[in-house]
């Protein structure tokens, strides 16, 4: 086999190394992350609009986390207790629950999703978690009463509505 410097080029690069998935698998693949992920800036555009958002926001971390800081309206239940508590604190399972822990670092919101899923709920991660929340300049909730940062301008725009995305 002949390899030419574009093959060369491909097999030295860490990046496509392992070539890119077909359109249609991209497509499959990407399409289903959006039915699982929510990011923050389109939660946070969902609760701050006029009514009804069509979901409920639920912050899975532990009561001192939770008086740490919070999501304004959001319900608190943490992971161990979804099982016996979710039926009594959330909406019916047809009304979607968007879950959300520290960040990314944490999979806390995935497995808090997982358990919801077993139970019946339609369910979302929100991706980035509370981190991302503070540091997009969303107003949050302590134990002392509501607090806001400015935006990371690493994480999102200082001076734009939205990041036009």
């Amino acid at each position: 086999m002949v390899m030419t410097s574009h093959s060369t080029a491909l097999a030295a690069n860490p990046v496509l190394r392992v070539p890119p998935a077909s359109p249609a698998a991209a497509a499959a693949y990407f399409g289903a992350s959006l039915a699982f992920h929510a990011d923050v800036s389109d939660v946070a555009s969902a609760l701050a609009a006029d009514g009804d958002p069509g979901f409920v926001v639920l912050d899975s971390r532990s009561t001192a986390s939770w008086d740490q800081g919070h999501i304004p309206g959001a319900v608190h239940l943490p992971t161990a207790l979804i099982p016996e508590q979710a039926a009594a604190l959330l909406d019916p399972p047809a009304v979607p629950v968007v879950t959300y822990c520290w960040g990314p670092g944490c999979n806390g919101a995935t497995r808090a999703a997982l358990a919801l899923a077993q139970l019946g709920f339609q369910v979302k991660e929100m991706l980035g978690g509370f981190e991302y929340w503070v540091r997009e300049g969303f107003a949050y909730g302590t134990w002392e009463g509501g607090e806001r940062r400015a935006a990371d301008p690493l994480t999102a725009p200082v001076d734009a509505a939205d990041c036009g995305c």
